[in-house]
């Protein structure tokens, strides 16, 4: 990494925590006085978009979408490939207004997690799988009856570039339940973003956005079949956008649900 890359990066951080701090701040005294829609806006996405503009502008990270036409009128459940930050930025603005399923302890952050805990996110706690996947069902369910798109990243957690973990079913599970379809969505974030590290490369993140895809039929091998037909759209979606291998196996999933 050059000395220049590396001033960006450590002021692309700088005014990003500095953002998020003000702007947490700030919604404290008026985003409670809205209704959700408008609270979400406010806090979320204002500040998402700013992320994702800082991103190109201080990292020469862009982005182009492919299948803005699949999105459906309805909100529903978003499976969306991980592999960094980027795409939680990204996916938060572009889908509004949107429940994110979460680890709960995010929401102890000062200032940034206080905010977070306004926008009615799926908080749950991964040392509990069993009443995670109770309380996405329920909480996942009252979400979508009120017009609220639900994310979840059903790898459980940020995967590297290159590489594909097992979807989880919880997901698959709600839109089932719900009668409504998933979307699923590939991207390259993680070749500019990667999972760890601080280091950070420009280029062109490509976002593909699959047909939502419903259930056929109903109980669990319906379940089972839709989360698979999710899984192996991402799969080659991934492949084709070349942030996957030919080659490449699948890991184990980082979290039942």
């Amino acid at each position: 990494m050059s000395t220049v890359q590396a001033i960006r990066i450590f002021l692309f951080y700088l005014l990003l925590s500095t953002s998020a701090l003000l702007w947490c701040s700030l919604s404290f005294f008026i985003a409670p006085f809205l209704s959700f829609k408008a609270r979400y806006h406010f806090i979320n996405v204002n500040w998402c978009r700013f992320a994702v503009w800082l991103t190109a502008v201080m990292l020469g990270i862009r982005y182009e979408v492919s299948g803005a036409e699949n999105v459906p009128k309805q909100p529903c459940v978003i499976l969306s490939k991980h592999q960094s930050t980027w795409e939680t930025f990204f996916l938060s603005c572009y889908f509004e207004p949107l429940s994110q399923v979460l680890k709960r302890e995010l929401l102890f952050l000062p200032f940034f997690g206080w905010a977070m805990a306004m926008l009615k996110p799926i908080a749950i706690d991964r040392d509990n799988p069993k009443a995670a996947l109770k309380q996405l069902a329920k909480q996942g369910h009252e979400r979508l009856e009120a017009g609220i798109w639900v994310l979840i990243f059903p790898e459980g957690t940020r995967v590297p570039a290159g590489q594909i973990a097992k979807f989880s079913r919880g997901g698959a599970a709600l839109a089932v339940n719900a009668n409504l379809p998933v979307l699923p969505i590939a991207h390259n974030a993680g070749e500019f973003w990667p999972k760890q590290g601080w280091g950070k490369r420009s280029g062109t993140i490509r976002v593909v956005i699959g047909p939502p895809m419903y259930a056929e039929g109903t109980g669990p091998r319906a379940i089972v079949e839709l989360n698979d037909r999710a899984y192996a759209w991402v799969e080659q979606a991934q492949r084709d956008i070349g942030a996957l291998p030919a080659s490449a196996p699948a890991s184990e999933a980082a979290a039942p649900f």
